[in-house]
């Protein structure tokens, strides 16, 4: 399908939810001078974005495909070492730099919608055995990352 979703009269083929998954050594998200999220052993830092048509099946495909994406050392899945994972919402990854040089945000979902999916991520990692740390929702955070390898992969679900 296709959708208007840039807001300038272009065709932009429809978008699925998306994350940029990074591993890491340790990762810490910073609000002001508070840590309030870190992992301080090697797992997976994800960058997750969502747009206007995400819901639930989305959000459990993903999870899943993140925690069993073998990644990790030794081709292993976060799961199989029993890796934490630290989420956090990058709206900025629906960024359409196509026209002009200021990015519209037209295919990320407004907060209503992307926050409760972002919550249900989080959860469905839980469910799923994954040890969770959580970036604040909205907030202005400073993300401190250590890369291995360096290993970054962007999903689309």
């Amino acid at each position: 399908m296709v959708a208007d979703c840039a807001g300038a009269g272009r065709p932009v083929v429809e978008v699925a939810v998306r994350a940029v998954v990074q591993r890491v050594l340790d990762a810490e998200v910073v609000i002001g001078a508070t840590t309030v999220a870190r992992i301080e052993r090697p797992g997976l830092l994800v960058l997750l974005g969502v747009t206007h048509t995400d819901g639930p099946a989305e959000v459990v495909t993903l999870a899943r495909k993140i925690w069993e994406l073998r990644i990790m050392r030794g081709e292993h899945s976060a799961r199989d070492l029993g890796a934490a994972l630290l989420v956090v919402s990058q709206f900025t990854l629906y960024a359409d730099t196509g026209k002009g040089r200021r990015p519209s945000w037209a295919a990320a979902a407004p907060a209503p919608v992307s926050g409760p999916v972002f919550d249900q991520f989080c959860a469905e990692l839980e469910v799923l055995g994954a040890p969770v740390e959580r970036g604040v929702f909205g907030a202005d955070m400073a993300v401190r990352s250590i890369n291995d390898g360096p290993v970054t992969i962007l999903l689309e679900v």
